[in-house]
Formats: C-alpha cells, sequence, structure tokens
C-alpha cells in the first residue's frame, strides 16, 4: 500500500465536516493483475434528489522541487485513475485535492488551467489548517 500523502488526515477530515462519509481509505481497485490506490472514497446522500454521491479523492501536496513537474505526476496519474473509475466504478467521480494555495498559485494560472482543461480534472481545494472544503472545480 502507498504511503500517505501530507495533508491526508486534513482531507480526510475536512470532507467529513463537509457532510461526507468515508467509505474507503484508501480506496483499492484491481486492474488486471495491477492494484490501484486512490486516496479517499467517500459518498454523501442528497437527500433532495433521493440518491447517493459517491466520489474518490486523490491528494496532492504539491511539494516537490517544481510545481510544473508535480502538476505533470498529477494530472498523469489523475487520468490514469480517472479511467480506471470510469471502467470498473463509473458511479464514482474522481478529484484531485489541492490547498488553496497550490490553487491559487498554480491551477488559477493558465498552465494549470490547461492542465484542468484537457484532462478533465475536478479539484476539490481545501485549507488545511481550517480542515474545511473552500470549493469543488467543477
Amino acid at each position: 500500500m502507498p504511503a500517505r500523502d501530507t495533508y491526508h488526515n486534513q482531507v480526510r477530515k475536512a470532507l467529513i465536516n463537509d457532510g461526507w462519509t468515508i467509505t474507503h481509505d484508501p480506496l483499492r481497485l484491481e486492474v488486471g493483475t495491477k492494484d490501484v490506490y486512490i486516496d479517499l472514497g467517500a459518498e454523501r446522500l442528497i437527500a433532495a434528489e433521493k440518491a447517493e454521491r459517491k466520489i474518490a479523492v486523490e491528494i496532492k501536496s504539491f511539494i516537490g522541487q517544481s510545481d510544473v513537474q508535480d502538476l505533470k505526476e498529477a494530472a498523469g496519474q489523475y487520468v490514469i485513475y480517472d479511467g480506471v473509475l470510469e471502467e470498473l466504478e463509473p458511479e464514482r467521480k474522481l478529484y484531485l485535492a489541492v490547498r488553496q494555495d497550490v490553487y491559487q498559485d498554480l491551477f488559477a494560472e493558465p498552465l494549470g488551467q490547461i492542465a484542468v482543461r484537457k484532462s478533465g480534472m475536478r479539484l476539490v481545494v481545501f485549507d488545511s489548517e481550517k480542515e474545511a472544503i473552500l470549493r469543488w472545480i467543477p
């Protein structure tokens, strides 16, 4: 099993604070002879729709020496994991969890916007100190 991301516990608590139930920590998916581990699986009952919403959350800290390299690795991982989920659990949507400062410094900038647009990436922006979800994109 892979090591947990630096902000794993903060994102887990932020999701719970936002009304999500953590169902998997991590979410393990078998793809042929390989295993894929997505950091968290969660679900929430949407009362108005009388339906359950399921998500998977991959947490990225972006603390490497190069934010461009971190972005390339995160985008590649996102595309692979999103494809696996589409095949095995199509009702579950993948989100990449990033801190608010990473969103402002990278994803709100043109390079990050291109990566989001071209990969179809969905983001969840969190505040690590307050353990709160700030926004969901899209």
